[in-house]
């Protein structure tokens, strides 16, 4: 089993920056994919980043590429999310998840086998 709890959600306005945290424990880690989603009640779960436990590449979701980068410390179990240029439309639930099979596909949401309960992210105009 695997426990994410995120962290660093919160209020910013437009044009601002945010750095979201993803605390892992339980079973190691290090060899686990991870990536962030977001979703707004009654709309699908939405890809915007993931990070293989080798840290070799990145990947984005077309909304956010550019303005947002993903990164780990396997050391500390810990995934971040750096948000830059905030718009209003970031405006949601951001969930961490990890999936323990490296070759499933990292943008579909049913490749993570765990998830953590989500951090609000609100950017006000």
């Amino acid at each position: 089993q695997v426990q994410l709890i995120e962290s660093g959600g919160g209020l910013v306005q437009a044009g601002g920056s945010l750095r979201l945290s993803c605390a892992a424990s339980g079973r190691t880690v290090s060899r686990t994919g991870m990536g962030w989603f977001r979703q707004v009640p009654g709309k699908e779960r939405e890809f915007v980043a993931a990070i293989p436990w080798s840290s070799s590449s990145t990947f984005y979701g077309d909304s956010v590429k550019g303005r947002f980068t993903i990164s780990r410390d396997n050391a500390k179990n810990t995934v971040y999310l750096q948000m830059s240029s905030l718009k209003t439309e970031d405006t949601d639930v951001y969930y961490c998840a990890a999936k323990t099979l490296p070759a499933s596909t990292y943008y579909l949401k049913t490749s993570y086998d765990y998830w953590g309960q989500g951090t609000q992210v609100t950017v006000s105009s």
